[in-house]
């Protein structure tokens, strides 16, 4: 099957301000030659450790339709497809930008200290139910990944969820300003990247930078059972927040956590979802799971996409790689459950890994062993 046109060669020239050499068509967007598909436009992006111009002639061999540079690598065939333009990525940015302004999708972002990738994941699978939806990939939410995840949305498609981090004060604004969302999600506050911190408080305000670019009546969606919801609620109404959406067991919250059955594969849960009864299960074990997939259905209902429908799909809900994926292991009679948490974790990841690891049912001999390094 073929891809979708995402971009042709004037209409990218004409959005990064860029001069286009060949009349070329693209399908995709990337910025690692080692992962390149064929029909992508490769950006050049010079890092601090490589530079893309470097790879150039590579991912045109692996197919590339063109490459986006600011100037022309060595031993480059003349007739070479480009996209040169004064910086490459101010010329993604750009690219991110146009695409995010040429379609009508209903725009979802996502940040916080933990499970934000888990939940953008969610959403998007959430959202898929209604209609077409795009997502970031990964965690594709620095200066890089998110310009990069807009410049990859399909012009038709009608929602689109984009995961916004940051290590350091002032990141999250700009990119917040570059997606636009109409709806923000905060998941929480915690001691995460305290390296470049000296207080939880500067966290919450790094956090809620995501106001920054939320359109006009925009929603903020924040975690009503953490200690800095009253910081994140104070920041929200001074930014012109148009309404601000509660989750979480608090008796207060507007997304609602009602009932909740941990079981060993899976969470069943009953919520009241701003005002609206819901009962459903989702697919990965967790406490923390069922409470972020609150916020979930909450940015379901505000973005005007079927609940329903969106609760039904919370079953398909998997733990990514490194974030608690479950392998089981068969030897003979018996079996090994591995769960994954590899992922680079901080304490409040660990400790929601260590409940989710005592919520497991053991075999009358059974063990349950945590490896930390």
């Amino acid at each position: 099957m073929t891809a979708p046109l995402l971009w042709r060669a004037a209409e990218a020239a004409a959005a990064a301000s860029g001069q286009s050499h060949g009349d070329w068509q693209a399908s995709g967007v990337s910025i690692d030659s080692r992962t390149v598909q064929a029909g992508d436009l490769f950006v050049a992006i010079q890092g601090p450790n490589f530079d893309g111009h470097g790879f150039v002639v590579d991912a045109l061999a692996r197919g590339a339709a063109a490459a986006m540079v600011s100037r022309r690598p060595d031993n480059l065939d003349p007739d070479a497809p480009l996209l040169e333009v004064g910086d490459t990525l101010a010329g993604l940015q750009a690219l991110g930008r146009a695409a995010r302004e040429r379609g009508s999708a209903r725009i979802a972002a996502v940040t916080g200290s933990v499970g934000k990738t888990g939940t953008k994941e969610a959403l998007y699978l959430a959202l898929a139910r209604s209609a077409s939806a795009h997502a970031s990939q990964g965690n594709l939410n620095n200066h890089w990944g998110a310009p990069l995840s807009l410049a990859r949305m399909p012009r038709d498609c009608s929602y689109g969820v984009y995961e916004l981090g940051m290590n350091h004060a002032g990141e999250i604004a700009p990119l917040s300003r570059l997606v636009r969302p109409h709806v923000a999600i905060i998941t929480n506050v915690e001691p995460v990247h305290l390296e470049f911190f000296t207080s939880l408080s500067q966290i919450a305000d790094a956090k809620a930078e995501i106001f920054a670019g939320l359109e006009p009546d925009g929603v903020a969606i924040l975690n009503r059972d953490n200690a800095h919801f009253g910081h994140l609620e104070a920041a929200a109404k001074a930014a012109g927040v148009g309404r601000v959406i509660s989750f979480g067991a608090h008796e207060e919250a507007q997304a609602r956590l009602i009932g909740l059955a941990q079981h060993p594969a899976c969470n069943c849960i009953s919520a009241d979802i701003d005002g609206q009864a819901v009962t459903y299960k989702v697919g990965a074990p967790g406490r923390h799971w069922a409470i972020n997939s609150l916020a979930v259905l909450a940015a379901v209902r505000a973005l005007g996409a079927d609940l329903g429908l969106a609760a039904l799909a919370m079953a398909d809900v998997t733990a990514a790689e490194g974030r608690g994926r479950r392998h089981r292991i068969v030897f003979g009679e018996d079996a090994l459950l591995i769960i994954d948490e590899s992922y680079n974790a901080s304490p409040v990841a660990m400790t929601a890994a260590i409940e989710a690891l005592g919520a497991v049912a053991l075999a009358p001999l059974g063990r349950r062993i945590a490896v930390l390094g």
